[in-house]
This record gives C-alpha cells, structure tokens and sequence, in this order.
C-alpha cells in the first residue's frame, strides 16, 4: 500500500500514516485513508487524466514535469471520489490545500506544483465550473540556499576512492550542474579545444555553455582511459545513462566519509558553485548565465548568502570594553 504511494513523494515530502478528511459535495466527515489514494480512478477521471498527459506531450513539456503535474493531479482528482471532474469547484481547492495540503505540513513548493497542474489541466477542459483565473499560487517561503565552504567542499570531493565518483561529483561543482545535466552529458559535450561543456537542452528546454576547468579536464581524462563511456559521460555498469539512485547514494558515501553533519544535498554542491564565484568577484550577470536562470532575481539570492562583505563589517560589540 503505502510502499507504491511514496515514490509520488520522494524528494517532495514525508509520508506518515494519517486519516485523511474527504471534501465532498455535502461536507460529510468520511475519513479518507491513505490506501484510498490507491484506488483506481473512475473511467471519467482516467479519461481526462490521459487526455491530460497527451496535451502536455504535445507542448513539449518535460517527462519530469510530464509526471509530477499527473501525479499530482491524480490525488487531488481521487480525494474529491464523489465528484465528477467538472462539477469540481475553486471551494474544493482551498479544502484540499487546507485538510490534505497543510494539515499534511507539505511544503509550498509541492503546493505550488499541485496548483500549477490543476491550472493547466482545467485550462484545457470546457464545460465546468473551475474558474482558473480564481486560482493564486500561494507564496513561497523566502529561504536561502544552503552553501558549503571550500574546505567542505573539498573534503566530499576528496572522499570518493572511486575515480568514477569522485569527477561526477567534481563535474557537478567545477560547472555549477544540476543533477540531471550532469547525468545527459554525452562524450560530445565535453570540448577541450574550446575548453567549454555544452549543457544541452537543460530546465526550460534551454542550451548553455560554461567553462571547463584545466583541473577538471586531467580527472576527465584519467576517468575516460580507465572506464571508455560509449556514449553518455557517465555510464553504468551494465551501459546506458548513470542512475539518479545510484549517484545519490554516491554523494551521501561521500558526505559520511568526510564527516559532513550539515543535511546536505547534491543540490547544495550548486549552491556553493555559485557563491563561491561571486565571493570571488565573478559578475552576477555572468553567473546567471552559467547557472542557466531565466531571472536575475533568482541569481540574486546568492548575494544574500555570500560571506565576504559580511565579515568585513565590525560589529558595535567589537568597540566595548567589558571587564
């Protein structure tokens, strides 16, 4: 039961038993339970549903995004069991954030995806009483990124005996990567005459280049005579492209090893790409376009996080003097 529903949820929120409260036309208090949430869909909803997922494929959005906004939208079509798709209602949004949503404590994040997939899948259906210009995106926590110092850095990049590990790990610092850019790197994208790695066809279905480090390219070719990919960059034992699992439990070997307690993620590894090129008097503009961001906005948090300026300022309690 609950083994098949976490995957809808890794890396998004904590499944926990619960009783969850049902909306329904009439309000009554049935208790919904988690193995409800398995139970197949009625044929109406399994049409749209379907219908749904044809329409996302044919404006090109990604596998990824494909899969969240259906998984999602799966549970909030399930949770209203007593309603057909078009007689539900904005009402009956505000009572899934609210009873499955928030009293659930998942993050504005995964609220956000839910509302995002809803939108698009109500815009795209006629005959129903869903006004999609009613719905707001609630606000997003304001958090800053989590970033690791050099010297941390370099403790998880040296951990790896593997050599393997150690320049996927490495590939994902030196170049600022997400976890999924590093594992569709192709032979190809490597260009050591231009001294670039060409991230193709990244988040927002965008190209982009950034540098290769003269550094990075030693540990690249050291890697390439011991395990010869044939096509990806980084393969597995059996071929084909490197698992995310696989490079996951790559990272938190690494962590242990190292003797890192911070809860640190691979994403942190990013971070602290950017932060660290900032610290280090790179422009903003420039790390934006390294990072691949389609706003400035979202580069400049990393402004927020960087410690330079900070430690150059004396705080008030430096000029007393205490007996």
């Amino acid at each position: 039961g609950l083994d098949e529903l976490r995957p809808l949820f890794e890396g998004i929120a904590k499944i926990e038993t619960v009783n969850f409260p049902l909306a329904s036309v009439d309000r009554k208090k049935k208790q919904l339970q988690p193995s409800d949430f398995l139970q197949p869909l009625s044929d109406q909803k399994q049409l749209a549903l379907e219908a749904f997922r044809n329409w996302l494929q044919s404006r090109r959005y990604s596998p990824n995004t494909i899969k969240v906004y259906t998984d999602t939208l799966a549970i909030f079509l399930r949770y209203f069991s007593s309603k057909q798709v078009e007689e539900i209602e904005n009402e009956d949004l505000i009572d899934f954030n609210n009873n499955y949503i928030l009293k659930n404590g998942f993050s504005s994040s995964y609220q956000n995806q839910v509302v995002n997939g809803i939108k698009l899948f109500y815009r795209s259906m006629h005959q129903t009483k869903f006004d999609v210009e009613l719905v707001h995106r609630p606000k997003r926590e304001k958090t800053l990124p989590n970033v690791l110092s050099k010297e941390e850095v370099k403790r998880i990049l040296d951990a790896p005996y593997n050599l393997k590990h150690r320049a996927m790990l490495s590939m994902i610092y030196s170049c600022g990567l997400r976890r999924s850019e590093l594992l569709n790197l192709t032979k190809l994208d490597i260009d050591s005459k231009r001294m670039v790695v060409v991230i193709r066809m990244a988040k927002g279905k965008k190209d982009r280049i950034v540098p290769l480090s003269p550094k990075i390219l030693i540990l690249l070719r050291d890697y390439y005579k011991c395990y010869q990919p044939k096509h990806y960059l980084f393969e597995g034992q059996n071929g084909g492209k490197y698992s995310e699992k696989s490079l996951e439990n790559v990272f938190k070997k690494s962590l242990f090893k190292a003797k890192i307690d911070k809860p640190a993620t691979m994403h942190w590894l990013r971070h602290s790409f950017a932060t660290h090129l900032l610290e280090s008097g790179t422009d903003l503009r420039y790390i934006q376009d390294l990072l691949g961001h389609k706003s400035s906005k979202t580069t400049e948090i990393y402004t927020h996080v960087s410690t330079k300026q900070i430690q150059n300022i004396r705080s008030p309690f430096d000029d007393l003097e205490l007996n």
